[in-house]
């Protein structure tokens, strides 16, 4: 497995972006991984090694702007975050690294940018896969944020978080919760963005997920007009490829078989 790490230039400063390649797999196009509201690179943990090991191609995943290792970004994104991914950053990346064809795999908000992603570059995007991603703004979403804004006020928790993200600790939080709960925002939804996605789809989630119910993974599946399935796990909370790694590679894998050409 070779792994490499190297820093790319976007507007506003550099992402760190680190690459998992398997051996004589350099062909195949790339899964680009897309983490969520508090993550980095070094939280995906070891599952985009397992990841590229099972699928045996080459796996991407950055830290976003103002995340992890990537530089810092002035004042909380704008309300348009999940688009400007889309839009900014994701093509940056592409060029830098120098891709075509590729398979996304986000993780919570990072499900959605995936998504808007797949509708922007509709023929490079060969397939998408969606973790525990929000579709639209839920008063069940907006409980979990509560509690976890409210459970970062404790002494020690921002520490944790400072592990990841350094002194930009602070700002990744508010990043999060600022934005989620500014009234404002609660009309965004993938609405939109749903009938354009024309690949293969696979919405997984967890039946315990504390921040978002069954019915993201239904629209997402039912709202894209490419093939879709939905990946319900039993007992598993927000983080399934943390929880029930084993089964997700084998949902993930079983799902490429079935819809990608070798």
């Amino acid at each position: 497995m070779n792994v490499q790490d190297r820093f790319v230039d976007v507007s506003g400063g550099e992402l760190l972006v680190r690459s998992w390649t398997p051996a004589r797999a350099e062909d195949r196009s790339p899964m680009v991984l897309f983490h969520d509201s508090l993550g980095s690179v070094k939280l995906w943990r070891d599952f985009p090694e397992a990841l590229a090991r099972r699928l045996e191609r080459p796996v991407i995943a950055y830290d976003r702007l103002g995340f992890g290792q990537s530089s810092p970004r002035e004042g909380l994104p704008s309300q348009r975050f999940i688009e400007e991914e889309a839009e900014i950053y994701f093509p940056a990346l592409r060029e830098a690294l120098g891709f075509t064809k590729f398979l996304l795999f986000g993780h919570s908000v990072g499900g959605a940018m995936a998504i808007i992603i797949a509708t922007r570059f509709a023929g490079d995007c060969e397939l998408v896969i969606t973790e525990a991603s929000q579709a639209f703004v839920e008063e069940h979403t907006l409980d979990g944020i509560r509690a976890a804004k409210a459970q970062f006020q404790k002494p020690g928790q921002m520490d944790k978080l400072a592990r990841y993200h350094g002194d930009k600790a602070r700002w990744v939080l508010e990043a999060w919760t600022e934005v989620w709960l500014d009234p404002s925002f609660h009309h965004w939804n993938l609405e939109p963005f749903l009938p354009q996605v024309q690949c293969p789809v696979l919405a997984l989630h967890g039946d315990h997920d504390e921040f978002g119910t069954l019915e993201f993974p239904r629209r997402i599946a039912e709202g894209v007009q490419g093939p879709s399935a939905q990946g319900i796990l039993e007992n598993c909370g927000h983080v399934p490829h943390r929880e029930q790694q084993p089964k997700v590679l084998n949902t993930v894998a079983a799902f490429l078989t079935e819809h990608l050409a070798k």
